[in-house]
């Protein structure tokens, strides 16, 4: 396990039945002081002009916000895929990173705007990771854009039994 896994993601075990059960979290940032990251594929009907109006420009008109996590629901957590990474405000694998507000954003490709995040305190993470409630992969640029189950897809793309799990239904009772 790398000391810190920023730039990977968290894969919901199955024995997860709380808000996470089946997300795939990106971490943005894990250090001593705690972890943050975005929940991936929870879109809403939102539009990023009607909820965010200054990153209106840098939107597509029919991009929607994504809710991120729990943590702080009305804060933005945006990211972009940069064809000058050394453009984001901070580089989280490849050529994704979240936007500089600062920042002239001229090489963003695309974007996506998460309302909210999920964060752990110093040694939560590692404690959850400890007791087997996350499965780790390493993120890729296209993740926060990928369509469908991401939960399903991330698991099939890390292979051997997890490929077998990947393919376990929503509701196993109706297997």
């Amino acid at each position: 396990m790398p000391e810190s896994l920023r730039g990977h993601l968290l894969i919901a075990a199955p024995s997860l039945f709380d808000y996470f059960r089946r997300t795939v979290v990106l971490v943005l940032e894990h250090t001593p002081d705690g972890a943050m990251g975005v929940v991936l594929g929870r879109e809403t009907e939102t539009l990023v002009a009607d909820a965010v109006p200054a990153l209106a420009e840098l939107a597509d008109d029919d991009d929607v916000v994504y809710l991120g996590g729990p943590v702080a629901p009305e804060s933005v957590v945006a990211l972009g895929d940069f064809e000058q990474p050394e453009e984001a405000g901070n580089t989280v694998v490849g050529s994704l990173g979240t936007l500089d507000p600062d920042g002239t954003n001229d090489s963003l490709r695309r974007m996506r705007v998460f309302a909210g995040y999920a964060g752990w305190a110093p040694g939560q993470l590692d404690a959850e990771l400890d007791s087997e409630a996350w499965i780790v992969q390493r993120a890729d640029a296209e993740d926060p854009f990928r369509p469908g189950d991401i939960w399903t897809e991330a698991l099939g793309r890390k292979g051997g039994r997890y490929k077998l799990l990947s393919t376990m239904p929503a509701d196993p009772s109706l297997n």
